[in-house]
């Protein structure tokens, strides 16, 4: 069976590459979908990758997601730490979610270590770059396959 995923990434991340390399790292967003549509396929994963700084069109893409979408993952940038409504989407449509980020949220200032994303999130991959990607995706195959 092919599974289908959806990985969004919220604002700022489009900037990756170029954004605060220390923190992020030297590759960029593209670089991230190549990876993940590689490991999506030696999963037997649909991976389709999104990136967008409007809050509003990640709600709907989530929610869109409802009956077409058997996984998720979520990088969802600075709203992370800010977005209910973020929250109310991924909670509302019932999907598996991992919450990915490529740095580590806990060693940075106090304000990114909540994350609204987490109350409906199976679990979180930080601190790991790119690979928290890779890792996710295979954290969800076996949410997704192992009853």
């Amino acid at each position: 069976m092919t599974y289908n995923v959806l990985v969004l990434n919220g604002p700022n991340l489009n900037l990756l590459g170029v954004r605060e390399p220390q923190i992020y790292g030297s590759e960029t967003l593209a670089d991230i979908e190549v990876l993940c549509q590689h490991m999506g396929t030696s999963l037997s994963m649909r991976v389709e990758f999104r990136q967008s700084n409007d809050e509003g069109e990640m709600v709907s893409w989530i929610q869109g997601a409802r009956d077409s979408v058997q996984g998720l993952l979520i990088n969802a940038g600075g709203y992370t730490h800010t977005s209910i409504a973020l929250l109310d989407a991924l909670s509302a449509v019932e999907i598996p979610a991992i919450e990915i980020h490529l740095s580590n949220i806990h060693r940075r200032e106090g304000f990114r270590h909540h994350s609204y994303i987490s109350y409906a999130a199976r679990g979180m991959i930080c601190g790991l770059g790119s690979y928290g990607y890779v890792l996710g995706l295979r954290a969800m195959h076996r949410i997704l396959t192992v009853v």
